[in-house]
């Protein structure tokens, strides 16, 4: 009995604690990160003659932005692979984190593979063990707190499916010579799968070829230069500024687009409009943009643009303005954005409906879209959904071990509440076929997340998990070369040096 009312008090305690602090920043720890790539001199096939000249230029834009800009120019793989490595270690900590990428890329059976300068192909076969994918650039960039960008000016075309390299390049493309563009043959990119909270941009649409251009840069890096530091422009409208700058200058022969998308607060790379980025209530981070910035939402929304209508929408319940707060119209526009399948707009709907703003109370409808967002890969509204089944809502009888799974698959995603409830359901042994080992896992990814109150919790209270659990934490920061002390479960000053700087803090 003592068992279960600790571990409830525990669970309960942490969501009324991480609630009003979900992605608080590390004081110290680096706000905004980028990897800046370039390859121009191949060794084996085409050079490009601007490639680094953009790679050059976006990062000095960047580093002007507040970036950290790691540069990899001219990379052979050996030395890429490293670079993408440390720099999605160090993305984990950060706000934002940013890969831009010039160079040639191809698509072999649906992959998107990104060339170095030493590849040597002989055979289509060869391509997987000389060249870094798209999904290694994703991976890098996951883990940041806030906004995760993928560029490529890199839509190159697969020159292996139908004959030796050789004969490609002497084949060169229908539309355009193979020296004044970023393909080898005209077929690009294939579609990349990405995850909501990822955005993917491509110079050129899938299947279609990027210009090289002339002058020193192309037409989409000249466009990316020009653009990214528009003040108090919101970023998914800067993307879109960009597409339309390369649509001109190419006369309507390359459209850069878009896959995947940007999710959480507004977010603007340079003006005064920048400080809503520290803001972690999605609701307050889009109800204080002012009236200019609605109107530049309002004209994506009515393009189809989801995150505008779901910006809209949480502008429209800003309690603390009486002119803007308008549920029923919040209420439309979460459930337009909804009808087109986004998640995030069924759990907000989800909540307007459990509450009865802007509609009238449906808990029943409530708990499906919750459940509908949830098996779409909805972090927040699995763990939601968890918290339900643990403590029983209206119409949802406690069901424990349904909430341990949701609690888990939540956990999985990296979600902070979930990733600390886990691991102190593993403590207490109600996790079946689950280790301290794991528990140690999950509370060095919490860690990691940026959330304040795990550190704090983990500083001020490390004895509510047991022994086992402690080791396994140190033992994790060890692993990551981040402890090199005694590994005794003693949360010690060494221990807490070594859990500050792996939550993102700078310390002496």
């Amino acid at each position: 009995m003592l068992a279960t009312q600790r571990r409830d008090y525990r669970l309960i305690a942490l969501f009324a604690i991480v609630m009003l602090a979900l992605a608080t920043g590390a004081a110290g720890a680096a706000n905004r990160v980028a990897l800046v790539v370039g390859m121009s001199k191949y060794q084996t096939i085409p050079s490009l003659a601007n490639a680094v000249n953009d790679a050059t230029a976006i990062a000095g834009k960047l580093e002007g932005l507040g970036f950290q800009v790691e540069r990899a120019i001219d990379l052979p793989l050996g030395e890429l692979v490293e670079v993408v490595s440390a720099f999605s270690f160090k993305a984990e900590t950060s706000d934002v984190a940013l890969i831009y990428y010039a160079g040639h890329g191809v698509e072999l059976n649906g992959q998107n593979f990104l060339v170095p300068v030493d590849v040597k192909i002989t055979k289509p076969s060869d391509i997987g063990a000389q060249a870094i994918t798209l999904k290694h650039l994703l991976a890098a960039v996951e883990n940041a707190r806030k906004l995760r960008i993928v560029i490529l000016d890199s839509c190159r075309n697969n020159p292996f499916s139908d004959w030796p390299v050789q004969e490609v390049v002497k084949a060169g493309t229908d539309d355009f010579d193979s020296a004044h563009t970023r393909s080898l043959r005209k077929q690009g990119l294939a579609e990349p799968s990405v995850d909501k909270g990822t955005l993917v941009v491509y110079a050129a649409k899938d299947g279609e070829v990027a210009l090289d251009g002339e002058g020193g840069h192309s037409p989409f890096a000249r466009a990316l230069i020009e653009q990214l530091p528009a003040r108090n422009i919101e970023i998914g409208m800067m993307f879109r500024q960009v597409r339309d700058a390369v649509l001109r200058e190419t006369k309507n022969r390359q459209e850069p687009h878009f896959y995947g998308s940007l999710s959480g607060v507004p977010f603007f790379l340079a003006g005064s409009d920048a400080n809503v980025a520290s803001l972690t209530d999605r609701r307050q981070a889009w109800g204080s943009l002012a009236p200019d910035q609605e109107l530049q939402l309002a004209s994506l929304a009515e393009e189809g643009n989801v995150r505008a209508m779901i910006g809209l929408g949480y502008m429209s319940l800003a309690a603390n303005d009486k002119a803007r707060f308008k549920p029923e119209k919040a209420f439309a526009l979460f459930t337009d954005a909804a009808a087109k399948g986004d998640p995030e707009a069924m759990f907000e709907l989800g909540k307007l409906y459990e509450k009865g703003i802007g509609t009238n109370q449906d808990v029943g409808k409530a708990l499906a879209l919750y459940s509908k967002a949830a098996d779409l890969g909805f972090a927040d509204a699995i763990n939601d959904l968890g918290f339900l089944y643990y403590q029983g809502a209206v119409g949802q009888k406690p069901d424990r071990k349904k909430a341990i799974e949701l609690f888990l698959q939540a956990a999985d995603l990296r979600h902070p509440q979930a990733m600390y409830n886990v691991a102190a359901l593993i403590d207490d042994g109600a996790v079946s076929g689950k280790t301290p080992d794991d528990a140690g896992r999950y509370l060095y990814a919490a860690l990691r997340t940026g959330v304040k109150d795990v550190l704090d919790q983990l500083e001020v209270n490390p004895n509510q998990f047991k022994p086992a659990t402690r080791k396994a934490l140190q033992a994790e920061l060890a692993r990551n070369k981040l402890y090199a002390g005694r590994i005794d479960g003693a949360i010690g000053k060494g221990t807490q040096r070594s859990m500050r700087i792996a939550f993102g803090e700078t310390v002496e």
